[in-house]
């Protein structure tokens, strides 16, 4: 099925504030669609957020992970003993420091991290990946240069 193409907006009749509620509303619908696929498997998005990110750097600490979803210690503190009551992620000692651990996936954790990835992989080619490569391309230049301008602006209560 051919994918609808929007009627051209001219560089004068762009308006960032529009863009960003669009952006926004794109945002908003993904993520429930993407939480419903993710609930038949039977996780959460944090859940899910938790496991892919411990899939790409295992070993990681609390505070580590806290950092990379953008979420406070105590948010992923409760999220991981959730996980690990679950089965699907273990804390381990890490030689010389007693404060801390180093989390990583059991094997359940990994099928079910495998498994959350399979499904967003086949949402985004629903999805993203019907539009045209260009398209794509051309999104990606201008997310990335969005990101870098974001990057600029302090974030309060995050480092960094």
């Amino acid at each position: 099925m051919p994918v609808p193409q929007p009627a051209p907006i001219s560089a004068e009749a762009a308006d960032p504030l529009r863009v960003w509620f669009r952006f926004i509303r794109l945002n908003r619908r993904v993520t429930a669609a993407m939480g419903g696929e993710l609930r038949g498997l039977g996780l959460s998005i944090p859940q899910f957020d938790a496991l892919s990110t411990l899939t790409e750097r295992e070993g990681m600490t609390q505070q580590d992970l806290a950092a990379r979803l953008y979420v406070t210690k105590g948010n992923v503190s409760g999220l991981i003993d959730r996980l690990v009551e679950a089965g699907l992620v273990e804390r381990r000692p890490i030689p010389g420091d007693r404060r801390s651990h180093a989390l990583h996936l059991t094997p359940g954790g990994i099928d079910l991290a495998t498994r959350g990835i399979a499904a967003q992989k086949a949402y985004v080619a629903r999805t993203l990946g019907r539009l045209a490569p260009g398209d794509i391309a051309d999104f990606e230049r201008l997310v990335l240069k969005w990101r870098d301008v974001a990057r600029e602006q302090p974030v309060p209560g995050v480092e960094g």
